[in-house]
């Protein structure tokens, strides 16, 4: 049976056959693959048992679609009108078809090779078209990694570009949704912001006393109202402070946008604009900016440029990988974006035009004005104030209310007070009616052919260019899909010229399941008993990895590398707070390393010291040990790769690890190859403390172009209290961790 499943998965996904693995080892000398293993992973650390003593049998791909099929059914499948930045949404199945699960489209690895890339780059262009576009600023990036990690990144952006006081606080309105609160809590700790809350945009409430560098206001706010932030703006330009305003592109069809109120910086998510809830995550989240900040923009950013014939071609333009120019000096640790589901936004925008998305948002819109009206018939109250999608019905016993809804099939957001209902475009009659009988209401019959209840509505035209007026047919679309993959280069066509970054085979099998609703259409915050199935599989995951690495405790939380280093090294930053040791602010660094080590060690606080290489890429042990002798008692960490960057499988590794400890610092190994070492090596019983593991690298998680990615944070049981939580899933982590990552 075993070898009939081998046949199954290993000979058909691996793609060296036997033969061709026999000649490699014979190029290189060697008799068998034992051999060449048992002379590249030093002594030290080459496991003595193999990983089938710690993980289950292996099984077939019929067999694993099956336990797949368990787990999504241990799932239940409820209509959420949750809200608070996640939404129900369609994905046009021309999209889903020929993009999501298109080969060409979700195996390609990166847009750093332009030549090769411009089908990807110009689907990015008009996401960046679209973002810019609605919000009405002059530039946006080609996605962020979701909508808090945006809001963290205006932070920094403002606080980068403020020419005052250091101590100036960042001031964040009480109404934003409130992961987003934590994420930026999270990421001002570790760099000295300040972060305070204020309630009234009446700038005269707004505390005078300390200067304030920027304001974070989200309209519409996690209770769906919509806010007038002309006068907040006046005040923050006045005092040289920027304004990060959060939005929701389906409601900037109709609204006034941050642009026309003057706004310095806008952020959200792209999430229902075809990109199923899926648990949480991965979404594409939004970033952009007004004129004369688009420097200090972070994230990957596409221009227009002219090839050496004079036509158009599309680049990476100003941040392209400036980690590893810049290093500690990065604007950002973000060097990727979410590609794969940017796509999808950018062609959900280009597949209904303007027109099309202006009727949805319309129709959501007005299906909320008809539930609204008739609970005020009723004798409901309602929170003051305009909103876009979403009803703020008050009561006294709000969790009532959702029971009751909750027996009606639909899911509603308990809030202090009452209960929040949110509004999408996949509201149909039959989810109008289970309303109507969980509020004891009767609803009109009659179509509602008025204009948005809104007073400020937006005045400029958006989506003009042609790529957005063009492909409105399934047939356009499809077409234009397979003309833009056609100028890619993906696994659809031959293997990828990169290297340790380079996306490994998505199998079929392995992308089976992510579009079944039991797993896409779960909302992050419904209650616990309805992803049973999705838990359970996350939990599977997690004590696989454990048995993989040789660490203690895991959290699945970062949705990228660049995240999981970030959420390690924070870990490290609070356990030696813990235990007294502030002092402690030096990361060693490698020169070998890859660049967003450097950055992610400014982010939570540190200074860099960069240890230096020979030739082969080995790490200098004799500029170790002076770095060591020099800041011994203010070493925090040392970040090392392993393998490094360069291929390299330090030979002294165990001996780097010892010196660092008994220095009194921490060990961080970079997992980005971790690839590497399954089955030969586990970093958390050789030394390392904390790692992270890019998992699209290693286990197949979609690239599609540079993410979604999935970077788990991975350590010892010292560090273990400290990974990452979230403040509306208990479960999510220890109590006392941090959020990093809102996914």
């Amino acid at each position: 049976m075993a070898d009939q499943r081998e046949l199954q998965f290993i000979d058909r996904h691996i793609g060296p056959s036997g033969p061709a693995i026999q000649t490699m080892l014979m190029e290189l000398g060697y008799a068998d693959l034992a051999s060449f293993i048992e002379e590249v992973i030093p002594e030290s650390i080459a496991l003595s048992e193999t990983l089938s003593q710690s993980l289950p049998e292996e099984i077939s791909e019929s067999e694993v679609i099956d336990e797949l099929r368990t787990l999504a059914l241990m799932n239940k499948n409820v209509t959420s009108l949750i809200g608070n930045g996640y939404f129900g949404t369609i994905t046009p199945p021309v999209i889903v078809r020929n993009l999501l699960e298109n080969p060409a489209w979700y195996t390609a690895y990166t847009p750093y090779q332009p030549e090769i890339s411009q089908g990807r780059l110009e689907a990015l262009f008009a996401f960046q078209t679209m973002v810019s576009d609605l919000t009405g600023l002059k530039i946006a990036n080609a996605s962020m990694l979701d909508e808090p990690t945006a809001a963290a990144e205006a932070m920094t952006l403002a606080r980068r570009v403020w020419k005052g006081d250091e101590d100036a606080l960042f001031m964040v309105h009480s109404s934003v949704n409130p992961q987003t609160l934590a994420v930026i809590q999270t990421r001002a700790k570790p760099l000295g912001i300040a972060v305070k809350s204020f309630d009234s945009l009446d700038d005269a409430e707004i505390d005078q006393a300390t200067p304030i560098f920027g304001y974070l206001i989200q309209s519409p706010d996690t209770h769906g109202l919509l806010h007038d932030y002309s006068a907040l703006i006046a005040k923050a330009h006045r005092e040289g402070a920027l304004v990060v305003v959060g939005s929701d592109l389906l409601a900037l069809t109709l609204i006034k946008t941050p642009g026309e109120f003057g706004a310095d910086i806008g952020y959200g998510s792209a999430q229902r604009f075809g990109v199923p809830m899926g648990f949480g995550g991965p979404h594409a989240g939004f970033l952009a900016v007004r004129e004369g900040l688009e420097r200090s923009l972070p994230g990957r950013l596409v221009g227009m440029s002219v090839d050496v014939h004079g036509n158009p071609a599309l680049r990476l333009a100003l941040q392209t990988r400036e980690q590893h120019i810049r290093r500690d000096k990065a604007t950002s640790n973000i060097c990727t974006a979410q590609v794969l589901l940017a796509n999808i936004a950018a062609m959900y925008a280009a597949y209904h035009g303007p027109a099309g998305l202006k009727a949805i948002a319309l129709r959501v819109h007005r299906t909320k004005e008809l539930l609204r009206r008739a609970l005020i018939e009723k004798g409901y109250q309602i929170r003051a104030g305009e909103s876009f999608d979403t009803i703020a019905v008050i009561a006294a016993h709000p969790d009532e209310l959702v029971e009751k809804a909750l027996k009606n099939g639909i899911n509603l957001r308990s809030v202090d007070g009452g209960v929040n209902i949110a509004f999408d475009e996949t509201i149909n009659h039959d989810v109008l009616n289970r309303l109507a009988r969980t509020f004891e209401i009767e609803l009109s019959t009659r179509e509602d052919g008025s204009g948005p209840s809104i007073s400020q509505l937006r005045s400029i035209g958006f989506l003009e260019h042609p790529i957005f007026n063009s492909y409105h047919s399934e047939t356009a679309m499809m077409r234009y899909l397979r003309r833009l993959s056609d100028r890619d280069l993906a696994l659809d066509r031959t293997m990828i010229p990169l290297g340790s970054c380079t996306m490994k085979l998505n199998a079929v099998m392995e992308m089976e399941s992510i579009t079944w609703p039991e797993f896409s259409n779960i909302h992050p915050f419904a209650p616990r008993n309805q992803s049973l199935g999705t838990r359970k599989l996350i939990e599977e995951l997690s004590q696989w990895l454990i048995s993989i690495t040789g660490y203690d405790a895991v959290s699945l939380q970062p949705n990228a590398g660049s995240q999981g280093e970030f959420a390690g090294l924070l870990a490290i930053r609070n356990y030696l707070d813990s235990i007294g040791e502030r002092e402690r602010d030096i990361c060693l660094i490698p020169s070998s390393a890859h660049g967003t080590n450097a950055a992610s060690a400014v982010m939570a606080g540190m200074k860099v010291v960069v240890i230096e290489c020979d030739d082969a890429g080995n790490v200098s042990l004799t500029h170790l040990k002076k770095a060591i002798e020099e800041y011994s008692d203010r070493i925090a960490a040392l970040m090392v790769t392993y393998p490094s960057t360069h291929g390299v499988f330090e030979s002294a590794i165990t001996e780097i690890c010892a010196a660092v400890h008994d220095a009194g610092g921490q060990v961080y190994v970079d997992g980005a190859n971790l690839n590497a070492l399954v089955g030969v090596a586990k970093p958390g019983k050789f030394g390392a403390d904390v790692s992270h593991l890019n998992l699209h690298k290693t286990f197949c998680i979609p690239h599609g172009g540079g993410g979604p990615g999935v970077g788990p944070v991975i350590a010892r049981a010292h560090l273990a209290p400290f990974l990452p939580n979230h403040p509306l899933d208990s479960t999510a982590g220890p109590a006392t961790g941090p959020c990093p990552s809102a996914a």
